[in-house]
């Protein structure tokens, strides 16, 4: 499946701006003013400059929520496990706070994640594991599924991938046949394909799951699953 720009024009004023490059230009900003987030039971608010927010908005990090009342420079972005961890663990590019106290290191951080969410290892996986190769990511609630990955920013092109993210650690999906044919409907229905990652993390030693050097331990396999239409599989000419 080809990519379907929304307007002409879009397709190169993406070229001309690789996401690659927004977020090399906003890791060098958040690590200038080592921007600071605060760490909840259910995502980071990171206080940033109204610059800032531009570039985490160009690279698709988070989601503005309000600006700072007693600094109207200042804005709030609210953060996803995963986005929080890529930027503070993969980028060095931020600091949190949980409770006011600043967190000394990324195990910390770790720990406190899975705590709230169990299935952090293999999600922030996927997630790492897209990101790294320049995809945007965002969450797939809507679909159906665990992210949704657009070539460039949402606002020039549409998502090409809905992605399952399954694991070999106690994930059910996709055990049936039904559930893999009303997984590729619904994402047929909305011109995407289904993109499903493998996390195989059998020799992964339990005691490292609480240290995110567990993640080195993982492997990703990708599997795209389309519909198999008769129609374009069928024989015209039968003749010998």
């Amino acid at each position: 499946m080809s990519p379907r720009w929304k307007w002409k024009g879009a397709e190169a004023k993406a070229l001309a701006e690789p996401i690659s490059k927004t977020v090399s230009i906003l890791q060098s900003s958040l690590t200038r003013t080592e921007a600071s987030g605060l760490l909840s039971n259910h995502n980071v608010l990171l206080s940033v400059e109204a610059e800032q927010a531009e570039l985490l908005d160009r690279s698709c990090f988070g989601r503005p929520v309000v600006a700072c009342a007693e600094k109207e420079d200042k804005r709030w972005i609210q953060l996803t496990f995963e986005e929080a961890f890529f930027l503070f663990y993969n980028l060095n590019c931020i600091k949190i706070s949980l409770h006011g106290r600043r967190l000394e290191n990324e195990v910390e951080l770790w720990r406190f994640v899975r705590s709230i969410k169990p299935n952090f290892a293999t999600s922030y996986k996927a997630y790492s594991h897209l990101r790294l190769k320049n995809w945007i990511v965002r969450p797939g609630l809507q679909y159906g599924v665990d992210f949704v990955v657009y070539r460039h920013h949402p606002s020039l092109v549409h998502s090409e991938f809905a992605v399952l993210v399954k694991s070999v650690d106690g994930n059910d999906r996709l055990r049936v046949w039904s559930d893999s044919h009303c997984s590729v409907r619904l994402t047929g229905s909305v011109a995407k394909t289904l993109l499903v990652l493998y996390i195989n993390g059998e020799e992964v030693n339990r005691e490292d799951m609480n240290l995110p050097l567990c993640l080195e331990d993982y492997t990703v396999e990708e599997v795209t699953v389309r519909r198999w239409s008769p129609e374009l599989n069928r024989e015209h000419d039968l003749s010998l």
